[in-house]
């Protein structure tokens, strides 16, 4: 039988924090919001490096949502049935993410 394929070299990990990741899930969403599994379906679709690797990294997503004040937890609508709240930016930190600058920020020295 023919050897099994090859896994190819890993993704490297993007340059992106949790943050950032999540922000950009909200920002490219029609309404700009987002369920946590839809912020876990986005991260895996654009980034292939959480797509192989295991769930530790949405554990880190779930981690910041909670933490950073910029997630503000939406409830849904009556008519809109499903599981679970929606996620959307607080507006006064858009300018965090302004002209898609979501690199790490850099630690000041």
């Amino acid at each position: 039988p023919p050897p099994p394929p090859q896994e190819g070299p890993r993704p490297a990990r993007p340059p992106y924090s949790y943050s950032a990741l999540i922000a950009m899930a909200i920002h490219s969403a029609p309404g700009r919001r987002r369920t946590l599994s839809q912020i876990y379906q986005y991260v895996a679709e654009n980034f292939p490096f959480y797509k192989k690797s295991k769930a530790g990294w949405q554990n880190s997503i779930r981690h910041n949502l909670s933490l950073n004040d910029c997630f503000k937890k939406v409830p849904r609508d009556e008519d809109d049935p499903g599981k679970g709240n929606y996620w959307t930016l607080d507006p006064n930190c858009e300018k965090m993410f302004d002209n898609g600058n979501f690199r790490r920020r850099r630690k000041r020295r």
